[in-house]
C-alpha cells in the first residue's frame, strides 16, 4: 500500500523569505511559519500554543514568495514533510524537518493603494467562472445522482 505525506498549514511568516539560486539557476526560498492554536484550559483561561515550521519553496513559488511575502504575511501552505539528517563539524548527528511547499495561497487582505496592486484578485464582475446551479436530483450532463460512481 502507498503512503500519504500531505501537510496543510495556515500561519504567519516569522521573517522575510530567504531566496537563493542553486546551480542551474533554480530558485529556492526558505522561511519560518508560525501556526497558533488557541484553546481554553480547565480553568476557562485562553491558552495559545505556537508551533514553528520551516517552509521550503522551489522555482516559481520561491520567486513568488520572495516578491510578495513579508514578515507577518498570512499564508496557506500545502505540501509534504521532509526530514534531513547530517553530521556537523563535531561529528554530532543533526536533524531538520521541513515542509516542502507545493501550493501557496496568500491570505492577507488587499490594501487599497498598495504597491502590491499587481496581485489583486479579479473583481466578481470579471470572474471567468460560470455560476453553476444544481438541483437536488441531477448534475451537469444530465446524469442523475444514481449514475455517479461515488
Amino acid at each position: 500500500m502507498r503512503g500519504v505525506n500531505r501537510v496543510v498549514l495556515i500561519g504567519n511568516l516569522g521573517k522575510e523569505p530567504d531566496l537563493q539560486y542553486l546551480e542551474g539557476n533554480i530558485a529556492v526560498a526558505k522561511f519560518p511559519l508560525a501556526t497558533t492554536e488557541t484553546y481554553k484550559d480547565k480553568n476557562g483561561q485562553l491558552v495559545s500554543q505556537t508551533e514553528w515550521h520551516t517552509v521550503v519553496l522551489w522555482r516559481g513559488l520561491a520567486e513568488l514568495a520572495q516578491k510578495y511575502l513579508h514578515k507577518g504575511s498570512l499564508v496557506f501552505i500545502e505540501g509534504r514533510i521532509r526530514t534531513r539528517n547530517w553530521e556537523d563539524k563535531d561529528k554530532n548527528r543533526r536533524f531538520s524537518t521541513e515542509i516542502i511547499g507545493d501550493n501557496l495561497v496568500m491570505l492577507d487582505k488587499r490594501k487599497e493603494n498598495s504597491d502590491h496592486s499587481s496581485v489583486e484578485s479579479p473583481s466578481p464582475e470579471t470572474n471567468s467562472f460560470p455560476d453553476i446551479n444544481f438541483d437536488s436530483n441531477t448534475v451537469p450532463g444530465s446524469l442523475s445522482k444514481d449514475d455517479l460512481p461515488f
